[in-house]
């Protein structure tokens, strides 16, 4: 196992296990977003599922574990003077991990009681299972190093806001830098 994964790890289990004694009304909250997320290298977007569970750390700021997935496949045409040239299949099943800070500023512009606005950053880390058509002799990391390089570390910044249908449910707009979503968040 890898720095990475270990520090999100603890990041993620340290907030899970603080017992937060900030008075806010954005914790305690389930978000299940659905979205696209566009990767230069595929040149197209691609449907994404995100989860998170929210709760306070300080006023105006809440911390979220979260998990996301997203799997595409591809065609790459390729061959050389052993193997004739054709299209062969590239699949791959991405899920990240990590945990969502954010900063609620809607106390700031005067949003009232139904809206909720803020700012977040996401880090974690990249699971990624991936493979080729059977029959496929070419570079077999040619999409891994093409937007990932070596490194599993998944880093994401968010400007969103969450429309309060009543105390239970909401409506919430993420748009970040690679994974926008819209879907609902859930209070008990």
């Amino acid at each position: 196992m890898t720095n990475i994964p270990r520090i999100a790890f603890l990041i993620c289990f340290l907030a899970l296990s603080r017992n937060s004694s900030a008075q806010s009304a954005y914790g305690k909250t389930l978000n299940l977003g659905a979205g696209i997320g566009y990767y230069g290298y595929l040149n197209h977007s691609i449907p994404v599922l995100h989860l998170n569970y929210e709760f306070d750390v300080a006023k105006d700021v809440t911390l979220a574990p979260f998990i996301s997935f997203y799997s595409y496949r591809n065609d790459y045409y390729w061959g050389n003077k052993n193997y004739p040239y054709r299209y062969y299949r590239y699949n791959e099943t991405v899920i990240p991990i990590g945990i969502k800070g954010s900063y609620y500023f809607d106390r700031a512009v005067h949003a009232g009681n139904k809206w909720d606005f803020y700012f977040a950053a996401s880090l974690g880390f990249a699971v990624v299972r991936s493979g080729w058509e059977d029959g496929y002799y070419g570079d077999r990391n040619l999409y891994r190093n093409a937007y990932r390089g070596s490194s599993p570390l998944y880093l994401d910044l968010h400007l969103g806001a969450d429309y309060h249908v009543n105390k239970s449910l909401g409506v919430f707009l993420d748009l970040s830098s690679g994974v926008s979503t819209l879907g609902l968040s859930i209070k008990p």
